[in-house]
């Protein structure tokens, strides 16, 4: 697929390393000519220095026989534009946008309608991950929580803590456990290596495990993985900005929520808009406020401003005074292994938020959902099932008889409104909603054929 990037930050940058070692035609083009001779001299990949809304820039970087243009530069007008200027000149036939504005988003169905702005498929990062959090403290004690088929399964990650009932224990004993609750461990990372479980594979303390059920039953299995931790109800939050203030607008009728933030201006602004939130003036590190505000009661401490070094010096000083659980929102993608897990409990990356998103819409046949795990190592993705057993590879198959490529499982498929957990014998029929786990993303070519229609369909 020949696919032009615009802007080479951190989302494009990372979405370039992902798809060009997917044997993609990448074109990168921005104005930072040394972040784009650092893409290249890493990756293989063609760069433009340009500006990416200009004409000519595109027609340089072959948008006239491109298949795809995704614009995830700094500026959302600029965005919205290349995808006007690559409809108009070029005829790019997807142009997806990021587009970060609350204003632009309230109206998106004005804006980018029919006869509005040609852009094909919006991402917001702000709204991807206040979305991303909200499902973090919905199920307290998690370290991911991801939604297939609009939310009727789940994906989520927990760490085994020694004690819990499965722990010590073989994978197949949760089933006999739990006779009415059906579930998959989809996979386990042991001291950061990937392990595709068996029935007798032993969850050990530590293991960080990936499990996929029915959102209904998602606490029940959790339950069995660690001592299950009580629902949060008091929520602070460092940061008043487009994030936090869309976080406090989504949780403020369900919990108590209280935001600081530096600006008084913002403050102002966010004391208007909120309702039921307790918007303080000041800094998210000052130990007095913080001790004034009785964090040591505060279920979850979100450190959500755009300085990651703040964020995390927040985070360890809330911590320290006995905040529960600490979320931390760290854009720079080296920080993220080096706090997750000590004194910071989550560490939120906008950029796999992001880039998960975006995949959803770059990887061929039908997939409707795509999320980056473990910092891009993994991939979770929501496979749509066409055809017949003549036109497909997988559908009127068992699970049992699919040849999926080494490091890849089946963990659930939707059928209309019903989850069924993956066992061997389950066949896959047309329209079925297939959930794969992928600990090797360079086999990811291999489970897109699987999932494509053979001529024999038409």
């Amino acid at each position: 697929m020949k696919i032009i990037i615009l802007g080479a930050g951190q989302v494009g940058g990372s979405l370039a390393e992902h798809l060009a070692n997917e044997a993609n035609d990448i074109t990168v083009i921005d104005t930072d000519s040394s972040r784009l001779r650092e893409l290249q001299d890493r990756l293989d990949i063609r760069t433009i220095e340009g500006r990416a809304s200009h004409p000519s820039a595109l027609e340089h970087a072959g948008a006239q026989d491109a298949d795809m243009l995704i614009a995830v530069t700094n500026s959302d007008e600029v965005n919205m534009t290349a995808c006007q200027v690559a409809r108009t000149l070029f005829n790019v036939p997807t142009k997806i946008a990021r587009v970060r504005e609350h204003d632009y988003l309230q109206r998106d169905h004005a804006i980018f309608g029919e006869k509005g702005i040609p852009v094909d498929v919006l991402i917001s990062p702000e709204e991807l991950v206040t979305q991303h959090i909200k499902r973090m403290i919905q199920y307290p004690g998690a370290l991911q929580v991801l939604d297939f088929a609009s939310g009727q399964a789940q994906l989520v990650a927990v760490k085994a803590y020694y004690g819990g009932p499965l722990v010590g224990r073989e994978i197949s004993f949760l089933r006999s456990h739990m006779p009415n609750i059906d579930t998959r461990v989809a996979a386990i990372f042991r001291q950061d290596h990937p392990m595709i479980p068996k029935g007798d594979t032993v969850i050990e303390a530590d293991d960080e495990v990936f499990f996929i059920a029915a959102r209904r039953d998602i606490r029940a299995v959790m339950s069995e993985l660690r001592r299950l931790d009580r629902s949060y109800r008091r929520i602070m939050i460092a940061g008043g900005g487009n994030i936090g203030a869309r976080l406090a607008d989504s949780l403020e009728s369900d919990y108590q929520v209280k935001l600081i933030e530096r600006s008084m201006d913002r403050c102002t602004w966010l004391a208007q808009e909120l309702n039921n939130t307790i918007v303080l003036h000041g800094s998210a590190s000052d130990r007095d406020l913080l001790i004034e505000e009785n964090i040591e009661d505060t279920d979850v401490f979100c450190a959500l401003t755009n300085d990651d070094e703040a964020n995390i010096m927040a985070s360890m000083l809330a911590k320290r005074l006995g905040a529960r659980t600490v979320m931390t929102l760290i854009n720079n993608p080296a920080y993220v292994d080096l706090v997750q897990g000590g004194v910071i409990d989550v560490a939120i990356s906008p950029q796999q938020t992001t880039i998960g998103a975006l995949l959803t819409h770059v990887r061929r046949g039908d997939v409707a959902a795509v999320h980056s795990l473990r910092r891009g190592a993994a991939e979770a993705l929501e496979a749509v099932a066409h055809g017949d057993k003549r036109s497909s590879k997988v559908v009127g198959r068992s699970i049992e008889e699919i040849d999926l490529p080494p490091g890849a499982t089946i963990g659930a498929i939707v059928r209309g409104s019903e989850v069924l957990i993956a066992h061997d014998d389950l066949i896959i029929e047309n329209s079925d909603h297939v959930i794969l786990f992928l600990v090797d993303k360079r086999r990811i070519a291999e489970v897109e054929r699987l999932f494509q229609v053979g001529l024999a369909f038409f």
